[in-house]
């Protein structure tokens, strides 16, 4: 597997919830040739989550893309628009995330 990050994967960012995969691909041609689009969107409700990929014919029209459209307007909101990061690059989710012990606040005790 390709393990470096550039390529003609792109992360899209800012998507108007509105927005259909058709609309991301109509204008992200305008910069190459789209092999696919991808709005993400939430399991339980099945709305737009606001964010996608979009896959472009090779990594120079990917470049091309991004330029064209990172921190552009698209129907009211600002995209962002970077290369997509392959799976394993991304930092492990951690369970419980934030937190000290001490939970709860009551009963501290001997005040």
């Amino acid at each position: 597997m390709d393990n470096s990050v550039q390529g003609n994967k792109l992360y899209v960012g800012g998507i108007p919830y509105r927005s259909t995969e058709d609309d991301l691909k109509k204008a992200f041609s305008e910069a190459g040739s789209v092999v696919s689009a991808s709005i993400i969107s939430d399991r339980m409700t099945g709305r737009s989550r606001g964010f996608g990929f979009v896959e472009m014919s090779s990594p120079e029209e990917a470049q091309a893309a991004i330029d064209r459209w990172d921190g552009k307007d698209f129907d009211g909101r600002t995209l962002s628009v970077s290369f997509a990061r392959p799976q394993g690059d991304r930092p492990p989710r951690r369970e419980g995330g934030f937190g000290g012990g001490d939970r709860g606040g009551f009963g501290r005790g001997g005040y």
